[in-house]
């Protein structure tokens, strides 16, 4: 960029002193620091050029691939928006969508700032295999050229598909928080599990750590392939503190023992934000698969689908079953569980066996969501049991039919649900003892909205209090 704006500056100095006779002088100065800023770029760019020449077109499809797959990976953060704030109540809708749009700004910078390279640290261990020191993501342009030895990839894209990950888990604990946290503790809390947690985890299998090189020289490592529980158990077990400390709504749970349904305001809202994850998944196991290969990606594409679909089959039936109506609801969330459930062997498991994975996990999300009201843990949106409960069956299952060691799945799973768990508790809780975490109850049975910010979602629709 700075030589582009040297070189522009040099021919319009030139063309001065054609036409309106600027000094020689002036225009030698600028000929020298042009032609200073071409020899320092050379090194760059002739090294580019080479590594571009021994690469061919299936690195610029795989790099522009990824980068596709960063773009639906975001498009994931607008689902998670509209599926949470369907399945709330209209009070808290503002509340709810200014988390999200904290959440992924937030995200993003932190994973700059300090996560990329906490979580990829290459050699840079702090504690071999479990902690790394983090920092700024880019020190050098021609660090660029790092993941070619890799992957089919440049090394920003690298970091953009990465960040788009990063938020996930803190929009995960976001819902099931969701219509009676305290705005300022739940941002506190979001960024320092997002910029110091996240990494942590991630690094033990995709950063080269010890669930990585589990096993005798790494022959029975940990497999995740694009984050059932990396990701998803993390943010569930993550949220599942954050609710033990935080408790239910009021007025949910009842003397005797009866649970009162606290229903979504809009359920067209909620579906458009599964169809949207839907999509987004194929970006984020799609793009997991780290190049443009055709067979790869397309069997990803197949598993994805078909365990996203009999998993919203899974839970429509048994809910139909064990509720003796069909629930809407419980159908959204079996298609996540089936989703998540599939996320950790996609490129693993057949399309036969994927369908029973993404079954299995529609069924399990059902039984979940009702277990966990049983024992009073209040979960607006079923995310603790989505992304919790279906991200440790889809992890452990990849020891059952995609290739993985049994044990070696469920102590990496155990390992990070309960790392995820125990920070969490001791961060929120701190945040509980010192600033609070929960918001009154006045505030609370006025809406978020209103107590937090000042606004309402749909001020067309409220009652006339003048």
């Amino acid at each position: 960029m700075i030589m582009k704006l040297r070189l522009l500056k040099f021919l319009m100095l030139m063309l001065g002193l054609a036409f309106f006779g600027v000094s020689g002088a002036m225009a030698q100065d600028v000929v020298e620091e042009v032609t200073e800023a071409v020899t320092e770029a050379v090194p760059f760019d002739a090294a580019y050029g080479a590594f571009m020449e021994t690469q061919g077109s299936f690195f610029t499809i795989s790099n522009l691939w990824l980068l596709i797959s960063a773009a639906l990976v975001f498009v994931m953060h607008l689902g998670f928006s509209t599926l949470e704030a369907g399945l709330c109540q209209s009070k808290n809708t503002v509340n709810i969508l200014f988390k999200n749009v904290f959440i992924i700004c937030m995200g993003v910078l932190t994973y700059a700032f300090w996560g990329f390279n906490a979580m990829y640290p290459g050699d840079a261990w702090s504690i071999g295999g479990v902690f790394a020191m983090g920092s700024w993501f880019d020190v050098d342009p021609t660090m660029e050229l790092m993941s070619s030895e890799y992957a089919d990839y440049t090394w920003y894209t690298d970091f953009i598909f990465q960040a788009m990950f990063a938020a996930t888990a803190a929009t995960i604990v976001s819902g099931a928080v969701a219509e009676r946290v305290k705005l300022s503790s739940f941002m506190i809390f979001a960024t320092l599990l997002v910029m110091f947690a996240y990494p942590v985890t991630g690094s033990w299998e995709w950063g080269g750590g010890w669930l990585n090189d589990f096993g005798v020289d790494g022959d029975k490592e940990f497999i995740d392939f694009a984050g059932s529980s990396l990701v998803h158990a993390f943010g569930g077990y993550a949220a599942l503190a954050c609710v033990l400390l935080l408790g239910a709504r009021k007025g949910k749970y009842l003397d005797n023992g009866k649970v009162r349904p606290i229903l979504g305001h809009s359920m067209p809202l909620a579906t458009i934000g599964v169809f949207l994850l839907f999509l987004g998944w194929f970006g984020f196991n799609g793009g997991s698969v780290l190049s443009a290969d055709p067979y790869m990606v397309s069997l990803v594409f197949v598993t994805t689908a078909l365990a996203a679909c009999a998993g919203g089959l899974g839970a429509m039936f048994t809910s139909w079953i064990v509720l003796k109506k069909p629930d809407l609801s419980m159908s959204l969330n079996g298609v996540l569980a089936g989703l998540v459930g599939i996320t950790a062997g996609a490129d693993t498991i057949s399309p036969f066996w994927s369908i029973i994975v993404g079954l299995i996990a529609g069924i399990i999300v059902v039984i979940s969501v009702l277990f966990f009201d049983k024992i009073k843990i209040d979960d607006p949106v079923g995310a603790i049991s989505v992304h919790g409960i279906c991200g440790n069956f889809g992890t452990i299952v990849v020891g059952i039919c995609g290739g993985g060691f049994f044990m070696s799945q469920l102590i990496g799973t155990i390992a990070i649900s309960a790392f995820a768990f125990i920070f969490s508790i001791i961060v929120f809780g701190i945040l509980k003892v010192t600033i609070g975490v929960r918001v009154s109850e006045e505030e609370e049975m006025g809406g978020l909205d209103i107590g937090e910010h000042g606004q309402e979602a749909y001020p067309d629709f409220a009652p006339d209090t003048k």
